[in-house]
């Protein structure tokens, strides 16, 4: 089963050697924390999230398990779980594809075209398909509140000036410990 954990070890290594702010969980590749930006010329320009991702044993073979940390307003992401509704991580995800092209690509087409018609938040797509001014107004609303460096530093919960990884994960860890159908997995 060497091939899989060396595929984990290059994905990870070309994500650190990006110039993507990346912070390890517990000096692990499969778990760690990614810096994203909000895409310019979008509602979500400016914002900052700190996103988990866990690579399950399987990977590139089983896809990623990502969530926002901070709070984002978008029919596809979940605002309590910051869980992702997008097919191409949860049932079309290819070996082919590797991490950079989930915070590359996948992510920023998610938050340029939202698709209201599968929505994980329904208040979200329901003010896009109506009012579309609104939603965007409510989606700057919530990178003014949520999605500042100091959100996205303070997202698990520990002091925004404590960087200490290894505590942080403990709520969120029982996540990991369920069967790989659980509701993190994508």
């Amino acid at each position: 089963m060497s091939s899989p954990k060396r595929r984990i070890e290059t994905d990870v290594m070309k994500m650190l050697m990006s110039d993507m702010e990346i912070t390890l969980i517990n000096d692990s590749m499969q778990e760690f924390y990614v810096r994203f930006y909000g895409p310019s010329e979008t509602p979500f320009a400016g914002g900052v999230w700190k996103i988990h991702v866990e690579l399950p044993d399987q990977y590139p073979y089983k896809s990623p398990s990502i969530g926002f940390m901070n709070k984002i307003f978008h029919p596809n992401i979940d605002e309590l779980s910051g869980s992702v509704c997008l097919d191409v991580i949860n049932q079309t995800w290819s070996p082919m594809f590797d991490m950079i092209n989930i915070f590359e690509v996948f992510l920023p087409q998610l938050l340029r075209y939202p698709n209201p018609s599968d929505p994980l938040n329904g208040e979200a797509a329901a003010l896009l398909m109506r009012e579309p001014k609104n939603y965007e107004s409510r989606v700057r609303d919530y990178v003014q509140r949520y999605a500042t460096k100091e959100a996205a530093d303070a997202a698990t919960g520990e002091p925004a000036e404590e960087e200490d990884e290894d505590e942080e994960m403990s709520d969120i860890g029982s996540f990991s410990d369920e069967e790989p159908t659980g509701a993190m997995d994508f």
